[in-house]
């Protein structure tokens, strides 16, 4: 066999690598890109990779891609990208995971500020809602209007009222959290309901120009709830941080909850907790883990992608005990 050394020799230069964690904040799992110190990785197709990562056929699998940046004042953010390679705004499942890579290796401390999407975000290392399960908390301004939700008047609200166009129904709260939300209240959560609903919005170009998040949220105790989302750019996942949030805050809202306790918010995977602070502006605390499962390398070229797993970090069992004690 003939071994043409001038193709080798070119196609090993032109392969480059970049270090990876695959990591999830309550099921919703992510990929996650240190490009602060990094800048070889500036110029690299964000948008085409996380279209390839996500893929959980023939790329890693992931509900979504988070690249640790710092912007022009040092302050360290989150820049998340759908699978379909959008970008999107917030992820608070996500900047958990970014807050921790950010404490463990020294960038901020154990409260300290990140942003993502333009808006600043208040993070912090909180206590472990299980044992062996790190934990960190994202306190996330709300807005009740946004540009998102053309559909009633600018500094209007939309808390507890039908949206006709989507469900005629449905009682929905419109929230803004850095990425836009609709949420309602069900006795008993039907995912082919919300697979409807969350399809239905892409063709309400006019009502929801830019898209939107749909949750439905059942509310077990004054103290618990439980929800389900169809995220927007990536269907239903087991959970979305923001969605949770929302979903508590509008339950606060509306007297279905009480504002300032600590409110545990189930979903398919797994658990956080949202207090909806009492005074002042309308913020909602967000706790949760930030579980890394495994660290390896990306090689990317004119060939395409590939990837190597090299760490375990072992915490995958710890969290499965937790979600299978939930369960129970």
């Amino acid at each position: 066999m003939h071994l043409n050394w001038s193709t080798l020799f070119n196609r090993a230069r032109v392969m480059q690598q970049f270090d990876i964690i695959k990591c999830h904040g309550s099921g919703n799992d992510f990929i996650l890109v240190d490009v602060a110190h990094n800048a070889s990785l500036a110029a690299l197709d964000w948008s085409a990779f996380a279209r390839w990562a996500c893929n959980r056929t023939t790329g890693i699998g992931s509900d979504g891609v988070l690249l640790v940046v710092r912007n022009e004042a040092g302050i360290y953010g989150m820049d998340m990208l759908n699978p379909d390679g959008t970008h999107a705004e917030m992820c608070g499942n996500g900047i958990r995971c970014v807050a921790r890579y950010a404490y463990e290796r020294g960038y901020i401390a154990e409260r300290g500020v990140m942003t993502s999407g333009g808006r600043e975000y208040r993070v912090a290392r909180a206590g472990a809602i299980a044992e062996a399960i790190p934990t960190f908390s994202v306190e996330i301004p709300i807005r009740l209007w946004s540009h998102d939700f053309p559909f009633f008047a600018p500094e209007a609200s939309l808390v507890g009222e039908r949206v006709e166009a989507l469900d005629d129904e449905l009682q929905f709260t419109a929230l803004n959290l850095g990425n836009p939300h609709l949420v309602a209240a069900v006795e008993s959560i039907s995912l082919e309901r919300l697979t409807t609903l969350g399809e239905k919005v892409l063709t309400l170009k006019e009502l929801l120009p830019n898209g939107v998040n749909v949750s439905l949220y059942e509310c077990r105790t004054p103290r618990s709830i439980f929800v389900a989302t169809y995220e927007r750019g990536a269907g239903i996942t087991l959970s979305c941080g923001t969605a949770m949030t929302a979903s508590a805050t509008a339950a606060a809202l509306l007297g279905r909850v009480v504002r300032g306790e600590r409110i545990e918010v189930r979903n398919r995977g797994g658990m956080v907790y949202c207090t909806t602070l009492p005074e002042g502006d309308l913020v909602t605390r967000l706790e949760g883990n930030a579980t890394f499962e495994w660290g390896g390398s990306v090689t990317y070229g004119d060939e395409g992608y590939g990837y190597a797993r090299t760490q375990d970090y072992g915490e995958a069992e710890a969290w499965q005990r937790f979600v299978d004690e939930l369960n129970r």
